[in-house]
């Protein structure tokens, strides 16, 4: 029972490093390569997010359920102790991702498009240019603790 408990621990943080790779090194850059507007992009980017969430949030939880399955079985060791700080980290940046990021640049697109000036559009498109450059950093925090805690997940 324990073995495959384990299993699925670390079978789930794979799946979620590499929904967290696919979406950042994958969707992101070839959304960017569309002859689209900026604004449309960030609308695309917004339905595929919002898409992810379902099944990645689904993916996290069961992910933190098997870690503590496998920490029960094992004794709780200092792995499994970093392990969830760096989920509870995680949870923190899958959440500021959709619920700050994702709804502000949706929102700063939309501005954008609906500006009655051109001055007013490029203030928005900087904005939103600005905070696309933070969102893409907690991306690759995301990808880095995803990793550690794979790398945790497969020692424990």
């Amino acid at each position: 029972m324990s073995t495959a408990i384990h299993t699925l621990h670390v079978v789930l943080a794979g799946v979620w490093l590499g929904g967290v790779i696919f979406t950042t090194i994958v969707v992101s850059p070839a959304l960017k390569a569309m002859k689209w507007r900026e604004a449309e992009r960030v609308k695309v980017r917004s339905v595929i997010g919002k898409q992810y969430a379902r099944v990645g949030s689904v993916n996290l939880v069961l992910l933190l359920i098997f870690a503590v399955l496998d920490g029960l079985f094992e004794d709780f060791g200092t792995i499994f102790h970093i392990e969830y700080v760096l989920l509870t980290v995680m949870f923190g940046l899958v959440a500021a991702h959709g619920a700050y990021f994702g709804r502000r640049l949706v929102k700063l697109a939309e501005a954008e498009k609906r500006s009655g000036s051109e001055e007013g559009a490029c203030t928005f498109a900087e904005k939103r240019h600005n905070l696309q450059k933070i969102s893409l950093w907690v991306s690759w925090v995301d990808i880095i603790v995803s990793l550690a805690i794979l790398a945790l997940a497969a020692n424990a």
